[in-house]
């Protein structure tokens, strides 16, 4: 096993918000849920804000502008500023525009943030491929996107119009359940053309870097529910993650989880902000990894746990078995019965 690889989550001596100098979160599944606030959140970001971390909420959702964004959780009792946002169509537009001329046409297959973010960076948004694009710039338009706006795409990228996606995320959570995202849309055209687009959306690095670029963050902390963007996105960006349980990793995903997908910390929810993080103590020499009350072991076939506790730290320990047993690969060990006891 190669040196770094993680193989527990990490304690924490201070809370997360004075460990840290910002807090790169993710809003759906992270904030909010289906437009409504997700429970503690609103509470953890006002008193992490108030003992001076800054807040910046990171989304790969290209759809809405950062105003637009911003003056939702300010609706929710989280007051934000456009500039506390950050989306991928902000950093989509700026690859774009390192790779075509300034004023340079782009035909926008999405909504109103990516149009926005464009403008920004000094290109001009039109409408379809005869309008002679220098690029083509693909984002997530919301559940009436026109079936026809695959097809204009289609048309440009095969005569060879280079095409920008500003992310690849298959599902979207909605509050009826979880929808097609734009990696969805993205495999219409994908399959229609058979090339490849140039994404700039967690977990890739141009998203890591507009982050940074706009915050200006030395120790930043990302938040985030999901392990193929936020925490690989951290991973890519080198630096510190949590993970919270209230959008769609569950227990079962995150012992199963890769070394790029393994947060450095886990929690219920943005609670976990404002309290340090207990350690998991034990070398998996037979006597099995212990954090709280519980203590993990690996089997030859499953993960077996005992003891009596907090689930979350039944979970904390189930994780340092999962993953020192996995190395650098992902744990195929049965963990059912063991999550079943802690109700995860």
């Amino acid at each position: 096993m190669s040196q770094g690889v993680r193989t527990r989550p990490e304690g924490s001596g201070q809370p997360l918000s004075e460990a840290y100098d910002t807090a790169l979160l993710d809003l759906d599944g992270v904030v909010y849920a289906g437009g409504s606030a997700i429970a503690h959140a609103v509470d953890s970001l006002a008193v992490a804000r108030s003992g001076g971390m800054r807040l910046a909420y990171v989304t790969n959702n290209a759809l809405r502008t950062p105003d637009t964004v911003a003056g939702h959780l300010t609706e929710l009792g989280i007051p934000t500023g456009a500039d506390d946002v950050i989306t991928s169509a902000q950093a989509v537009a700026r690859l774009i525009s390192e790779q075509v001329p300034a004023g340079a046409r782009v035909l926008v297959i999405g909504g109103d943030g990516l149009r926005v973010a464009l403008r920004e960076r000094g290109l001009v948004p039109v409408e379809s491929a005869d309008d002679d694009p220098a690029a083509v710039v693909q984002g997530y338009g919301g559940p009436d996107l026109p079936w026809g706006r695959f097809a204009e795409a289609s048309y440009a990228v095969r005569r060879g119009v280079p095409w920008f996606a500003s992310n690849t995320d298959l599902t979207i959570p909605s509050g009826r359940g979880i929808a097609p995202g734009n990696g969805a849309a993205v495999e219409v055209v994908r399959i229609a053309t058979g090339a490849e687009p140039k994404v700039a959306g967690k977990p890739l690095p141009p998203m890591h870097r507009e982050t940074i670029i706009r915050t200006g963050a030395k120790h930043p902390l990302v938040v985030g529910d999901r392990l193929d963007t936020d925490i690989e996105g951290a991973f890519n960006g080198g630096v510190d993650s949590l993970l919270v349980l209230t959008g769609v990793t569950d227990g079962a995903q995150l012992l199963a989880a890769p070394p790029h997908h393994r947060p450095t910390y886990v929690d219920a929810d943005l609670r976990g902000l404002l309290t340090g993080q207990p350690e998991v103590t034990g070398d998996g020499d037979g006597a099995g990894f212990r954090c709280g009350g519980w203590t993990a072991t690996a089997g030859a076939d499953r993960l077996e746990l005992a003891g009596d506790g907090e689930a979350l730290d039944g979970l904390r320990a189930l994780c340092a078995a999962a993953w020192t047993a996995a190395g650098e690969g992902s744990c195929a060990l049965d963990g059912g019965k063991a999550l079943a006891r802690l109700g995860l």
